[in-house]
């Protein structure tokens, strides 16, 4: 596995792999890997010759500092986990490398985004996405993927990528994986680790609350869920319910009815302590999708 560091560097490497005629696969990480990683570069190495992982903490996307300056980072770990992953090149560039000059002295290109961005995490993550898409964006310019890979616990940021390639004229396949959880439940993210025992303990609540609002769902109308899952997780000790909306899964806006859409997704983040965690479920789905 290669480790490349410079941009100029990554161009080169790139452009001989395109010139060999290899299909690329790229897994965007913010590196302090798990399963949940690897399960997306597991199904990249079997499907293109050629894998780049990216592991850069992107703090564009960050709109609390404290957020960014307690995110978890593992780069040695991180750099052996994707070596027996089988990845051909690992990206793990600096901030000013890939922002000269510093983030904050960028112009920024405003992404038609969509109302997708504006919603759920757009609404409490004001610029979120619009960072989201910036680097992206530059992972897509640089890596020139015919193939990206994301997992489906980011449901929204998947809806608005998909936004940003057609409104950009990106030409890339988006893949979306499943979520991957622990034995308990809970959906892995690097977040995680930054739980303490009692917190991890609690933590799975919130996958076992969505489960039992499927069935719930089958029974009651989306208001009833809704206030199920939330009053639900409110009442235990360290959650507390940022927001939980029960979606298209297209457009991300809200629904009323079940039968408004085929496709509808409840989203959800909670606060466990000070740690913000997300999670969705699959309430309908047709075959097709």
């Amino acid at each position: 596995m290669v480790i490349i560091r410079k941009v100029a560097e990554l161009l080169d490497f790139v452009g001989l792999r395109k010139e060999q005629g290899e299909k690329i696969g790229l897994v965007p990480t913010m590196g302090a890997l798990h399963e949940g990683h690897l399960s997306l570069v597991e199904r990249a190495v079997k499907e293109n010759p050629c894998v780049i992982a990216s592991v850069f903490v992107n703090p564009t996307q960050f709109n609390n500092a404290n957020d960014l300056a307690t995110y978890p980072r593992k780069e040695e770990e991180d750099f052996r986990l994707l070596a027996q992953a089988g990845v051909t090149a690992v990206f793990a560039p600096s901030v000013e490398e890939m922002y000269p000059g510093g983030p904050e002295n960028q112009t920024r290109h405003e992404f038609d985004l969509g109302t997708a961005a504006e919603v759920m995490e757009g609404k409490f993550r004001p610029g979120h996405f619009q960072g989201v898409a910036q680097v992206v964006s530059l992972l897509f310019r640089l890596c020139r993927p015919d193939r990206a890979y994301f997992g489906e616990k980011d449901f929204q940021q998947i809806a608005v990528i998909r936004n940003m390639i057609r409104t950009e004229g990106i030409d890339v396949d988006i893949i979306a994986c499943p979520i991957k959880r622990a034995d308990d439940g809970l959906a892995l993210s690097s977040r995680n680790a930054l739980l303490t025992e009692a917190q991890r303990a609690i933590a799975p609540e919130i996958y076992k609350t969505l489960k039992y609002s499927v069935e719930y769902s089958k029974e009651h109308d989306v208001r009833a869920t809704h206030h199920t899952v939330v009053e639900h997780l409110n009442s235990q000790p360290e959650l507390e319910v940022e927001y939980f909306e029960i979606v298209d899964a297209r457009t991300l806006l809200p629904v009323e009815e079940w039968d408004e859409s085929p496709w509808i997704v409840g989203c959800i983040t909670v606060y466990c302590g000070k740690v913000r965690l997300i999670d969705n479920i699959t309430y309908r789905k047709p075959e097709s999708c």
